[in-house]
């Protein structure tokens, strides 16, 4: 699911760049943008949301849970941008956004489901994110009115939703509230009369666990391991 979603995003991407490329008015605006020292802008966007899971010896050891895997799930984020020019080619970026709607989930197989369960069983670990991302920003030079670019970086993401600390539900995936990741992204620009338009693909994987791992939770207990890894789409809109 999560690789055809990436096709469709990656494909999306690159029918922005080529209408980008086609559409780009000969008549130059805003001549002048390049040499501002630095401006602003907002994102809107969509990520796609999984865990990547790393199984626990109690996985092999026990028989009761079969089988568990990951599912991807979709949110939506906003943002803000701040952009500071470096030099002619190179620019840093503080991107803070809030990314909502996103429900990471695992679909387990069990071999003794009681009464109350089915032989699979879906749990959904809902996530509201607050994503400080730094990135460097590497930009081809400007033909007429458009120009590619590729971008990294590194972030810190706080998840304001986390159930590190639950106590009450006895079957929970506890999630720690923060993660460490790196992005890796490319796009391209559109320059119009008024704005910069531009969309926008990222991949961020996470370098922290986020399992909090508790050895009394049935759905919890068969993993050692959990990283984040997400898609994000974007489309950003500076001065």
């Amino acid at each position: 699911m999560l690789y055809l979603r990436s096709r469709k995003i990656i494909f999306t991407l690159i029918n922005l760049f080529l209408y980008c490329n086609l559409f780009a008015q000969r008549e130059l605006n805003r001549p002048g943008h390049d040499e501002m020292p630095y401006y602003f802008g907002l994102q809107f966007g969509y990520a796609n949301m999984n865990l990547l899971p790393n199984k626990d010896i109690r996985f092999i050891n026990y028989d009761s849970v079969l089988s568990a895997e990951p599912e991807a799930s979709g949110g939506f984020s906003v943002g803000f941008l701040a952009t500071k020019k470096l030099n002619a080619n190179w620019q840093a970026r503080f991107a803070p956004q809030l990314i909502i709607g996103g429900a990471r989930s695992f679909t387990y197989e069990l071999k003794y489901p009681n009464a109350a369960e089915s032989r699979f069983v879906k749990k959904n670990l809902t996530s509201t994110f607050i994503s400080l991302p730094l990135q460097f920003k590497f930009q081809s030079e400007r033909i007429d009115n458009f120009r590619v670019y590729m971008l990294g970086g590194a972030s810190y993401d706080i998840d304001i939703l986390s159930t590190s600390n639950s106590r009450n539900a006895e079957d929970l995936i506890k999630l720690k509230s923060g993660d460490f990741n790196i992005q890796a992204g490319v796009g391209c620009s559109l320059f119009l009369k008024f704005v910069t338009l531009s969309p926008e693909l990222k991949l961020n994987t996470g370098l922290t666990n986020v399992h909090a791992r508790d050895p009394n939770l049935k759905f919890s207990n068969v993993f050692d391991k959990l990283y984040s890894r997400s898609l994000m789409f974007t489309i950003n809109i500076e001065q």
